[in-house]
């Protein structure tokens, strides 16, 4: 951490130029000035290369939410759980915050093997300085590119590879990144909507027949949601519906 700070100091003190020399002298006084400078000099006698590797790392971390939004399930786990709560009835019964936090991790969980080998052969070679920049990013594409075109349908890829005017290529290492991460979302957002409608059909039938019940004994002020909610929770609940759900989604995702 120590080091990061240190970054970020120096970017500070390149940005500001001469005016922070100048300006040395007030920040002597104050100890918090006082250790920042500390780390600006510890910066200074670092390894170029080092130096370097890191601030690779700090701005790869910026990348992080869309490499977990488009290289993983988390878009397939988090539209399931939307429309599973939508055909529960319920508004905010489980939180987004919560939905959320089981897709990530849901995902991490899935993720974990293919993440090991990003690890493996990419990061620890990186950081070690025995591979250069290129060479990294090329090795940590190659597993999450498997995994995507594991997971991607023939349809949603022939889409992309003709809106952008490419032609099919002989063999899918060929294929560009781009293509492959946007046929690979298209496929998720089909394939959770999919599971989604799958879903939210049985708990419309309780609906139905609720409204036809309360239409029947006259009770027409009263609205079906009311009755039918406790009836699907009921349901969902002693059916185990969360482990059922979390099992078939995970069995629908190659790994």
């Amino acid at each position: 951490m120590r080091r990061l700070a240190a970054l970020a100091v120096l970017a500070l003190v390149l940005g500001l130029g001469p005016g922070v020399a100048h300006a040395a002298d007030t920040l002597v006084s104050d100890p918090l000035g006082q250790g920042a400078l500390d780390m600006a000099e510890q910066v200074r006698d670092m390894p170029v290369a080092t130096t370097v590797r890191l601030v690779v790392v700090l701005t790869a971390l910026t990348f992080l939410p869309a490499v977990l939004l488009v290289m993983t399930p988390f878009t397939r786990f988090i539209i399931v759980f939307a429309m599973l709560r939508q055909a529960l009835g319920l508004q905010q019964a489980p939180p987004n915050q919560v939905l959320i936090g089981l897709s990530l991790f849901l995902s991490l969980l899935i993720m974990r093997p293919t993440l090991d080998r990003v690890v493996d052969d990419a990061v620890d070679p990186f950081l070690a300085g025995e591979m250069e920049t290129g060479e990294a990013i090329d090795a940590a594409l190659a597993p999450m590119r498997e995994f995507m075109l594991a997971n991607t349908r023939r349809g949603e890829m022939a889409a992309v590879l003709e809106i952008g005017g490419m032609a099919p290529p002989e063999t899918l290492d060929e294929l560009p990144t781009s293509a492959v991460v946007s046929a690979f979302v298209l496929s998720e957002l089909k394939t959770a909507f999919i599971i989604g409608v799958k879903i939210y059909i049985p708990f419309l039938v309780v609906d139905i027949i609720v409204a036809n019940v309360l239409l029947g004994m006259g009770m027409m002020v009263l609205p079906p949601i009311v009755i039918s909610m406790p009836f699907k929770l009921l349901v969902f609940v002693l059916m185990d519906g969360w482990g059922l759900l979390v099992r078939s989604l995970a069995a629908s995702i190659a790994a």
